[in-house]
């Protein structure tokens, strides 16, 4: 071979390198079998330095005060009706939702709840100022709205004996109907109790004993015997509401039901919550608006309380 051709063969090889890597064929396909890797490309390595830059810190302290103003005061008191004796017990009826709460509203006769609440609270509260033998306040005399916690927060202020909070229930099958009283569930009542130890910081006066005076665990034992006294009799009262109205309002098959609503979470105060029926229901929903109805649940209620007092009272 001629020096020419060697020179030549030479140039074109390195013309092939520049242009890119090399690639074996197949000479009986002409199909790439190995990309040659090019030797000069070599993987990367060195780490670059981290950035050094880094915020000084402020020379001084500095703090931002913002006004929140002056926490308002405590709802009113409702005012105390029926014979002007401090010995007769105090029964705080609360009519559920209202103001801009309407609660559920029935299908059929468009009634709300805060409405019929109401309504039924009134009912109740005559009939047990007509007995002569307890004194009745109500949470709400008016269409307000209040929250939860200020609910039981009256009954809890005004030292009552029981507590009944007035609900009309709801419900997706339009079947569904009849009343049920609920009280606190275990579960619910142990919680509440632990937050409410914290959150009055063992100061509050439960029954007369001042929390504050004794130990952490003296305290928790006090608080729980306290509420477990008062969840028991609010049972009772649940079950001899059941018995006391069942002639005139229709109860549903498990009418006595437990569950952690909140307005029942006084420790000191026998509360239910009475579901008197569902405004879904249209037998239910007419009965509830009509003067009629709520006259027979405000007698069942009358019943029931008398015979809960009577009870506590020989029980003495």
């Amino acid at each position: 071979m001629s020096p020419l051709l060697v020179l030549l063969g030479v140039i074109g090889m390195s013309s092939a390198t520049s242009a890119g890597p090399a690639v074996a064929r197949d000479s009986g396909r002409g199909l790439p079998l190995v990309a040659a890797v090019d030797p000069t490309l070599r993987p990367r390595t060195e780490r670059q330095p981290a950035a050094a830059f880094r915020a000084r810190r402020p020379g001084k302290r500095y703090s931002v005060t913002v006004p929140i103003g002056k926490p308002k005061p405590s709802v009113a008191l409702p005012r105390i009706e029926g014979p002007a004796d401090g010995r007769l017990p105090l029964v705080v009826i609360d009519a559920g939702h209202g103001g801009h709460d309407p609660g559920a509203i029935s299908p059929h006769n468009g009634a709300r709840e805060k409405d019929i609440t109401l309504a039924l609270a009134r009912a109740i509260r005559a009939d047990l100022l007509a007995s002569r033998r307890v004194r009745v306040a109500l949470t709400r005399a008016d269409d307000r709205f209040l929250v939860l916690e200020e609910r039981f927060g009256i009954a809890r202020r005004l030292k009552a004996d029981l507590f009944i909070s007035v609900h009309a229930d709801a419900a997706e099958n339009p079947e569904a109907h009849g009343a049920s009283v609920y009280t606190l569930s275990e579960v619910a009542s142990d919680r509440e109790a632990a937050r409410l130890a914290a959150r009055e910081n063992k100061a509050n006066i439960i029954n007369g004993v001042d929390l504050g005076a004794h130990s952490g665990d003296v305290s928790s034992i006090l608080l729980d015997l306290t509420q477990r006294e008062t969840m028991n009799t609010a049972s009772d009262f649940a079950r001899l509401l059941q018995r006391e109205a069942g002639e005139a309002v229709k109860f549903r098959t498990h009418a006595l039901r437990f569950a952690s609503f909140v307005v029942l979470k006084a420790p000191d105060t026998p509360s239910v919550l009475f579901e008197t029926g569902f405004i879904s229901n249209k037998a239910d929903a007419a009965f509830l608006a009509s003067p009629a109805g709520q006259k027979k649940v405000a007698r069942g209620v009358r019943d029931a309380v008398q015979v809960h007092f009577a009870r506590r009272i020989t029980a003495r």
